[in-house]
């Protein structure tokens, strides 16, 4: 019987975990004495141990980047348009790690694991954790599973951010950079949809301060309003007319305040089907890792002065129609990188898809992606040979 998962994909899919007992100092002043990270890997580590990708997931993403969790799986990775044989992040020529962050909800020791003090769930007593502390236990991941220097750690929106702090805080561990759709901090604009997203979760009356567990029950409300204003801020406005305009559901407007426009019934069901995928504390934190990151603040401010010890060289790339996350502010990375004089490729991608362009098979991005990607594997493959 022929497989029935796509040939171009790395296929069915088996998680790991692994324990952590050296104690983990956060930036927020606390300590995890212990804690666990899941992880996924694709395609296989050479000899040199030199092709090895590590993948940092955005805010809801997690360790499944990529293929199934099982033949009757038809919902794959959530990179699975750039993770695979053939595609720019390419299983046949790379070994690729993808994990779950610390504070997640997907596996890794979150707020919804059980805090050892307790036996109970961390809930709101888990410790705010900050991008530099996810890539301090991304580095003791990559002591674990014996990789002293990644070829390339790649990320999109937040984490984009977690490469260029991966830069800044290991450059002796990081030959590329390949930072997506991000930004060097968050605009006061962004700093606001976040607030309101924690403010829709926190006056939730079914989540008691963050104890909803206790309660078994979830903040669904809150959730599904997180959500919708999510996906209003990563879509673009164009790709938002192009998809629904003013659609109507029925034939004629209802006069109610039920669901009249196809954006309406669209928004809604994105709200509701994220209430069981996803946990709200592990939202309100995510929020406040984008808010707090800013390497350029130890620096008066200079992400010139804050990039100024890289050594990796970068890809940077843009999405014309990204308001989150836009242009200029990719821009800002790259001169500070070129104040330095370091090597770094840009390109802004013509695309009416918003901030979520950089997770669609957009053809002139993947070219782009693919061409940078094929480079590295070159040069890894003419050194080992």
């Amino acid at each position: 019987m022929a497989n029935p998962l796509p040939s171009d994909s790395v296929g069915v899919v088996i998680p790991d975990t692994l324990q952590f007992d050296e104690p983990l100092t956060l930036d927020c002043g606390r300590t995890l004495n212990s804690y666990e990270l899941i992880y996924e890997t694709y395609g296989t580590l050479n000899e040199a141990r030199s092709n090895a990708i590590l993948i940092c997931h955005a805010l809801s993403g997690d360790h499944h980047a990529a293929g199934y969790h099982s033949i009757e799986d038809r919902k794959p990775g959530w990179w699975e348009s750039a993770i695979g044989p053939g595609k720019p992040i390419d299983t046949n020529r790379f070994f690729v790690v993808s994990l779950n962050n610390l504070g997640g909800c997907k596996g890794s020791t979150g707020p919804n694991t059980i805090n050892p003090a307790t036996n109970k769930q961390w809930g709101p007593d888990f410790p705010i954790v900050t991008v530099r502390d996810w890539v301090e236990s991304q580095a003791r991941l990559s002591d674990r599973l014996n990789i002293d220097r990644w070829c390339a750690i790649i990320g999109g929106s937040l984490g984009g951010m977690q490469v260029m702090q991966w830069a800044i805080d290991y450059p002796e561990r990081i030959d590329h950079a390949v930072i997506i759709a991000s930004a060097p901090n968050l605009t006061a604009q962004n700093i606001g949809f976040n607030e309101v997203v924690r403010q829709a979760l926190r006056t939730d009356p079914n989540f008691h301060d963050g104890h909803y567990y206790e309660h078994e029950t979830v903040p669904s409300g809150g959730m599904k309003i997180a959500r919708m204003l999510g996906h209003i801020t990563y879509l673009s406005d164009d790709a938002m007319r192009a998809k629904f305009g003013r659609e109507l559901r029925e034939e004629r407007i209802q006069y109610g305040y039920d669901v009249d426009f196809q954006v309406e019934s669209y928004l809604r069901y994105q709200g509701e089907s994220f209430v069981n995928k996803f946990d709200a504390n592990t939202y309100l934190l995510m929020t406040k890792s984008l808010d707090y990151f800013d390497p350029a603040d130890k620096h008066g401010g200079n992400l010139s002065e804050a990039l100024k010890g890289v050594t990796s060289k970068f890809l940077v790339i843009s999405f014309t129609s990204d308001w989150r996350f836009s242009p200029e502010r990719s821009r800002e990375i790259v001169k500070a990188l070129v104040d330095n004089d370091k090597t770094v490729s840009y390109a802004e991608i013509e695309a009416n898809h918003g901030h979520d362009a950089f997770l669609i098979p957009i053809p002139r991005y993947l070219e782009i992606f693919d061409a940078y990607m094929k480079r590295v594997a070159d040069k890894i493959e003419e050194i080992d040979a």
